[in-house]
């Protein structure tokens, strides 16, 4: 989910960004209305995810094999600010929802990143305030959740009313065929948008071709991972009738699968019952995002649950995905949605939010299931 903090596209949380819903593999008319749910197509090759990030207008995508069709959104966001959402399909690892076979994480000194290649064809609406764009993105680690805080690179093809990318145009230049304005901003990590001067609705690059861009302006790193490549549509003002028809990504060989992130291995450093939760974030001035990981260390499969923690130094929440998240004062409840609530016996469930701090930025503690107190990892 591509979460944005900016002046006016800047994915936050990225870009806003996320831990997205993790669906069942879909079926050509798949429709998604949850926030940020997500399914894949093509046997997991490809996740397609509604991403509804920056907005509470109910905003729907209908997912087909190939691609998705936004068919309803309402979105009515100031131009000058950030957008409302960023529908898109994507190949890699998006907040630990990660497609399979893309061989991503990719350093960028591995061989095969120089065939990396893409493309995508899109349905523009006649209406509505948009930018149709890839959000491609590195970063110094070979991440797989969180925030990347390396490089955000944007391919815009198309814009329409007054919005404009992150930060300030620093130059133009001629690349995959195509003249593009550039832009550069920065907000924990640095935003490259390359502006199409010439709207298309197709395209097929080698992502090379841009990096090679942002590395000669000083902009990224040959020592950085690539972590994902998606396509989609940022709306500001409307947005229904936008569509992904095709997307392709593609590396140069055999791609191995990324290696399985490993399980923690469970110790209890106290609490007494049945369950083990892993806290872990990603911080930056006076914001954070956070995923925590609910294990059943129990015997029986735990049907429905609410997890409860304390925050220690006045942290709030501010959106969430995979859980139902509410906060009185320093407590906070996090409610299990519709399809995650049943974690059987030496199974886990995993959710995620974006929250403030001020001062100090410390663990919470506390944590109980269903009233019971947890162990911590």
């Amino acid at each position: 989910m591509k979460m944005r903090v900016i002046t006016a596209s800047l994915a936050m949380l990225g870009s806003v960004a996320a831990s997205l819903v993790i669906g069942q593999a879909a079926r050509a008319d798949t429709t998604i209305c949850e926030k940020y749910g997500s399914t894949t197509i093509q046997g997991g090759k490809y996740v397609v995810m509604n991403n509804n990030w920056g907005d509470d207008t109910q905003q729907c995508i209908n997912v087909t094999s190939t691609g998705f069709q936004v068919t309803q959104a309402s979105h009515n966001k100031a131009q000058n600010g950030a957008p409302g959402s960023y529908p898109a399909v994507y190949a890699g690892c998006h907040y630990a929802n990660c497609s399979s076979g893309s061989g991503l994480p990719m350093a960028v000194t591995d061989s095969r990143f120089n065939s990396v290649q893409t493309s995508v064809s899109m349905t523009y609406s006649g209406s509505g305030v948009y930018d149709a764009a890839y959000d491609i993105w590195f970063d110094p680690t070979a991440r797989r959740d969180g925030q990347n805080t390396g490089a955000e690179l944007m391919v815009w093809l198309n814009h329409t009313g007054s919005i404009q990318p992150v930060g300030s145009k620093v130059g133009t230049v001629n690349l995959a065929g195509g003249t593009w304005d550039v832009w550069y901003g920065n907000s924990g990590w640095n935003v490259i948008s390359y502006v199409r001067t010439s709207p298309v609705n197709s395209i097929n690059f080698a992502v090379r071709t841009f990096f090679d861009d942002m590395v000669n302006r000083g902009y990224a790193q040959r020592s950085w991972y690539l972590t994902s490549v998606q396509a989609g549509f940022e709306p500001w003002v409307g947005g229904t009738g936008l569509a992904v028809n095709n997307f392709s990504y593609s590396v140069g060989g055999t791609v191995p699968p990324p290696d399985p992130t490993p399980t923690p291995t469970p110790t209890a450093t106290g609490g007494t019952g049945a369950c083990q939760v892993a806290y872990s974030k990603n911080e930056w001035q006076d914001g954070f995002t956070a995923n925590i990981t609910v294990n059943n260390t129990g015997s029986g499969t735990i049907n429905g649950w609410t997890l409860g923690f304390n925050f220690p130094n006045g942290q709030k929440v501010t959106s969430a995905w995979n859980a139902d998240v509410t906060q009185s004062g320093s407590s906070v409840t996090a409610r299990n949605l519709s399809y995650n609530g049943s974690i059987p016996p030496g199974g886990n469930t995993s959710f995620g939010f974006q929250g403030s701090w001020s001062g100090s930025n410390g663990n919470p503690t506390g944590f109980t299931l269903n009233g019971t107190p947890c162990s911590t990892a």
